[in-house]
């Protein structure tokens, strides 16, 4: 396959999860569309190692990998705190820290 279908289908995941980010107030969502930009940019890393012949995007995209998967946990496990406190998931509930900067 041509690489150029990589990088339309690599701009359309990062595109998707940009308005995700930009245009949704629930936490889960907006976690979901990290996790789609993080892997169209691994796409792209692995496309452009095929590319150029090099083993290095591909290694970088493994290593990035482990790092989506750290911080799934980490942001999930912020998620449920956040929801076990205020139970809601709305990012607009949280601006406890906005409110405190406001009173200083």
């Amino acid at each position: 396959m041509k690489p150029e279908l990589f990088f339309m289908l690599a701009s359309l995941l990062f595109s998707i999860g940009l308005v995700g980010v930009v245009s949704r107030r629930n936490l889960f969502v907006i976690y979901m569309s990290i996790e789609l930009m993080l892997s169209a940019i691994s796409l792209l890393l692995v496309t452009f190692s095929k590319v150029l012949g090099s083993a290095d995007g591909a290694v970088m995209a493994l290593l990035m990998i482990g790092v989506i998967a750290a911080e799934a946990a980490l942001f999930l496990a912020i998620i449920i705190h956040l929801y076990r406190r205020n139970r809601t998931v709305d990012s607009d509930a949280y601006n406890g820290l906005r409110q405190e900067a406001n009173d200083a």
